[in-house]
């Protein structure tokens, strides 16, 4: 799809990309936003892809709200948006790629090939010599139109194994330095990505450590040829929610918030008040409640305990008030939520049960058509459901196959669907408005 320009900002700006997952892309991002950030300089980040943890230490690596990217779930058009957004107030613009650089449809080249970022090659070197080069060649040639500005080697044993793999580059392919392994800087994981920002009590300093280590490489002198942000003709959506206000949970067990969609909220005139369900707090008065995803298997004892707030939303559901529930959400509006063995009593206005398990249950991006409107979304979840409700819609995977169930019961809506509400502005405002 041709974007419809009308204006033109200059920015230097990255890409860092990888061979696969796992290879230490956010790791080596936060770290150079980090440094820029010291040295004086605004740094954007943005992430490629629906993925809602790396986000969150990037916000704390360059200080600024980072949001998604991805062609299929946003559209090129607001990726465009985005991007031209942070060319008027960055000095530079960070992207995280997803998985390796060229998996997935779209895929993280995809998006370096339409708005012309450089990138930059992450390899994960701990367990290689000479097939450095050999991976970093590949990642050059695959798709040439490219333009690939360098390769940086992470989780290095020592500077004579970083010698080893800058040599092991081929003529035209640029050494761009190396982070050491280190498990002062190296990000901790857990079964749905990283560990939330919010929970690392040493985030700072790990980022500052990292900053450190990747201070003196080549890369961070690498301030590349400015890129062409244009800014693409939006809908105009502002005030469309005007008077109306959202109740959002928000905390550590409910934490995974694209951020475009509160900003929606604010554009279309909403006022959004925040509460926590596992402080103990109670429901705010509001037309409209929002129960995002998040971790609800990590605070049952607290979620258990707070008998006001599942009282308060019987009520509001009761009063055929809306209510969307998504992944963390969903499970927390079941009769229970099982973990390890022991079952937890939720909120109970949804019949059935979420059972936790090891495996991932269900993954990718997800079009949710409703009566309101089709939405663009993303599921992720290590858990599944048991209940007599009958599905109300079936999302569809990107691919066309057959994706998550939808429930509604009144006017709640509550799916393993996470999703993005500027994908569809109207269909969000008939979603939330009462």
């Amino acid at each position: 799809m041709a974007l419809n320009l009308t204006e033109v900002r200059k920015r230097p700006a990255i890409m860092l990309a990888a061979p696969a997952s796992g290879q230490g892309k956010t790791t080596v991002t936060a770290a150079l936003a980090r440094y820029h950030v010291r040295a004086g300089r605004k740094v954007r980040v943005f992430k490629c892809g629906p993925d809602f943890l790396d986000p969150m230490v990037l916000e704390r690596a360059s200080g600024g709200p980072v949001y998604q990217l991805d062609l299929w779930m946003v559209g090129e058009e607001l990726c465009g948006n985005l991007l031209w957004a942070a060319a008027g107030e960055a000095d530079l613009i960070l992207v995280e790629g997803v998985m390796g650089l060229f998996d997935g449809q779209p895929s993280a080249a995809d998006l370096a090939r339409l708005f012309q970022l450089p990138v930059l090659g992450v390899i994960d070197a701990r367990a290689m010599a000479q097939t450095f080069g050999a991976i970093a060649l590949g990642l050059a040639v695959y798709q040439p139109d490219l333009s690939v500005i360098g390769f940086l080697a992470n989780r290095v044993a020592s500077d004579a194994h970083a010698a080893t793999l800058a040599k092991s580059l081929p003529p035209g392919l640029k050494w761009q330095g190396r982070l050491l392994r280190d498990q002062a800087v190296e990000l901790p994981s857990r079964h749905l990505g990283l560990v939330q920002a919010q929970e690392l009590a040493d985030l700072d300093a790990r980022l500052d450590k990292a900053a450190d280590a990747i201070s003196g490489q080549p890369v961070t002198k690498l301030l590349p040829i400015e890129t062409n942000f244009c800014r693409p003709r939006l809908p105009v959506v502002r005030g469309l929610l005007k008077d109306l206000t959202v109740a959002v949970a928000r905390d550590a067990a409910f934490s995974f918030i694209y951020q475009a969609n509160l900003d929606l909220l604010d554009l279309m005139g909403a006022k959004v008040v925040y509460f926590s369900p596992i402080k103990g707090e109670r429901l705010p008065a509001a037309e409209s409640v929002y129960l995002p995803g998040g971790y609800p298997e990590l605070f049952l004892p607290e979620l258990a305990e707070n008998l006001t707030l599942k009282e308060d939303l019987k009520k509001h559901a009761q009063s055929g008030r809306p209510i969307l529930a998504e992944c963390g959400g969903f499970l927390y509006l079941l009769d229970e939520l099982r973990v390890n063995g022991r079952s937890w009593p939720m909120a109970g206005l949804l019949p059935g049960r979420g059972i936790l398990t090891e495996g991932l249950k269900g993954l990718g991006l997800t079009r949710a058509d409703l009566p309101e409107g089709s939405f663009r979304g993303h599921a992720f979840h290590h858990s599944r459901i048991e209940t007599n409700l009958s599905p109300f819609a079936k999302g569809v995977r990107a691919d066309g196959r057959e994706g998550e169930n939808i429930y509604r019961l009144g006017r709640l809506t509550a799916s393993y669907v996470h999703l993005y509400w500027p994908s569809n502005p109207t269909a969000t405002v008939a979603l939330l408005r009462p």
